[in-house]
């Protein structure tokens, strides 16, 4: 989102919410619904003047857009790092100076309050940056049982209420590893919906859609993307799942109980964005026999190509997809398994420091169809150099963040 911004001005936030919102909108205003999306990314305010945009163009009278501003704070770094802020990576615990100056973009993760601020301004949508999934959904329930920012089980049942929605339908039957087989009608997979009570917690779908909701599939979608369940860190709590009880109380229906919190930290985690250079993706397929081994020997042939070329490069990555390119270094590479492997793609990427690098390697590619092994197959056209904005992720205190709320009205 921050390289569509760079490009456009008016750009860096996501576009199909707006496709989204032309279509449900009228409808959500008719029945009283509050819809909240982070979808602003990058750029809350172009976001909010697209939905303008789509609301006067449908006649709908009366409409309050909220949206939440200060996350960004770029402006804030330089001053902060001479007052001795070191910014360290999570990943590698160096200081930040090496990359200031190519710095793109520095915004706040940040929690449910400044949403559960908005909704107290009567609106028909609130419009966040970099807020987390989950406190899209803790927002409401803290507006709605009037929770406090120390109730922390409270707070973190809330948190798990968005762990649990924030996937789609991913806690439903979709991306099911248990038993995908036993999905019905996975082409109209229902969402998961959460019933929340003053003291209880259910999973349920709607009757009619497909997918499912059980114990096994609830039980994947809690441990996603936690590291550690007894600790799973959020800006607006600590979460501990590690004796959370799952139970399946009815059809498509499971209570989740004895969820516990702990304080939040004092820092936020910050997403730093700065440019790296240029990154280039290239693919050529092969077919059997021999395809592995084909594959192997096109990319030897391209980096002696590429050695008298004199290339100079940050990063290469040199995968054979069919063979181990999700499992990586645990993949079945055995002799059988080469010799047997139907077709293979040869996938190389390069990062390099400058565009003209990253170009050296594209002219290379296409020939190889008739000046290399036998049985290959270029497909998707000559690949092209794109700017890379990595990503230097760290921690700020929460002190520095200031949010702000704000509503603008659509008559």
């Amino acid at each position: 989102m921050q390289r569509q911004k760079l490009k456009n001005p008016n750009a860096g936030y996501a576009r199909d919410f707006i496709s989204l919102m032309s279509e449900i909108a009228k409808e959500a205003k008719e029945k009283d619904i509050t819809v909240i999306s982070n979808a602003g990314g990058m750029n809350v305010l172009a976001c909010v003047n697209a939905l303008k945009d789509v609301i006067k163009k449908q006649g709908i009278k009366n409409y309050r857009i909220g949206y939440v501003l200060g996350d960004d704070i770029h402006h804030k770094v330089e001053g902060l790092m001479l007052d001795g802020e070191e910014f360290r990576s999570i990943d590698t615990d160096e200081t930040m100076h090496p990359i200031v100056k190519d710095i793109v973009n520095v915004n706040a993760y940040y929690g449910y309050e400044a949403i559960e601020a908005c909704l107290k301004l009567d609106v028909d949508v609130i419009i966040t940056g970099r807020a987390t999934d989950s406190a899209l959904f803790l927002a409401p329930l803290a507006h709605e049982f009037g929770y406090k920012n120390t109730d922390w089980d409270k707070l973190a049942q809330g948190i798990m209420v968005g762990h649990m929605l924030e996937c789609g339908g991913q806690a439903s039957g979709g991306n099911y590893d248990y038993g995908w087989q036993d999905v019905e009608n996975m082409e109209n997979l229902g969402f998961p919906i959460a019933e929340i009570t003053e003291d209880k917690f259910f999973i349920t779908k709607t009757e009619t859609s497909g997918g499912l909701i059980t114990e096994q599939s609830l039980k994947e979608q809690i441990l996603y993307e936690v590291h550690d369940p007894a600790n799973y860190i959020t800006p607006d709590v600590v979460v501990d799942i590690s004796e959370v009880t799952l139970k399946e109380v009815g059809k498509d229906r499971v209570e989740v109980a004895n969820i516990k919190g702990k304080p939040r930290p004092d820092t936020l985690k910050l997403s730093v964005g700065y440019h790296a250079g240029y990154k280039v993706v290239t693919h050529l397929a092969f077919a059997w026999p021999d395809a592995v081994k084909k594959a192997q020997k096109a990319a030897e042939i391209i980096f002696n190509k590429m050695e008298k070329k004199n290339l100079v490069y940050q990063e290469k990555q040199i995968d054979y997809l069919g063979l181990n390119s999700l499992h990586l270094d645990v993949s079945n590479t055995s002799e059988e398994m080469i010799e047997n492997q139907n077709e293979v793609v040869l996938r190389i990427a390069l990062r390099t420091q400058s565009i003209d690098e990253a170009k050296k390697i594209i002219p290379e590619i296409a020939p190889l169809q008739l000046n290399g092994p036998p049985g290959s197959s270029f497909f998707g056209g000559r690949s092209r150099p794109t700017e890379v904005i990595a990503l230097w992720p760290t921690f700020i205190h929460r002190k520095y963040v200031e949010l702000t709320q704000h509503v603008e009205e659509v008559n």
